[in-house]
């Protein structure tokens, strides 16, 4: 997660870090902070929805395929819209 907060402090800008700090904290349980770390990003990128992002896969392998999965699983932990 350090190096998700330093991607951050890089670019503020960047609503796909946020993004991926989000899903990170929900994975360590920390879901407060991973919904205020989503509504960051959507503050960024207001029309993202995890429908979009599903849409831009760049592979069908398998295995990117179950890592998007858990990827995804955050975000809804975090509140990300489905869409």
């Amino acid at each position: 997660m350090v190096w998700l907060r330093r991607s951050i402090e890089a670019n503020r800008n960047n609503p796909l870090s946020r993004f991926w700090l989000a899903d990170a904290l929900t994975r360590i349980g920390e879901l407060n902070e991973a919904k205020a770390t989503a509504q960051a990003a959507l503050a960024l990128d207001p029309i993202f929805t995890i429908r979009r992002l599903r849409a831009t896969a760049p592979s069908n392998n398998p295995a990117f395929l179950a890592g998007r999965a858990l990827f995804y699983r955050g975000l809804r932990l975090a509140a990300v819209p489905e869409g």
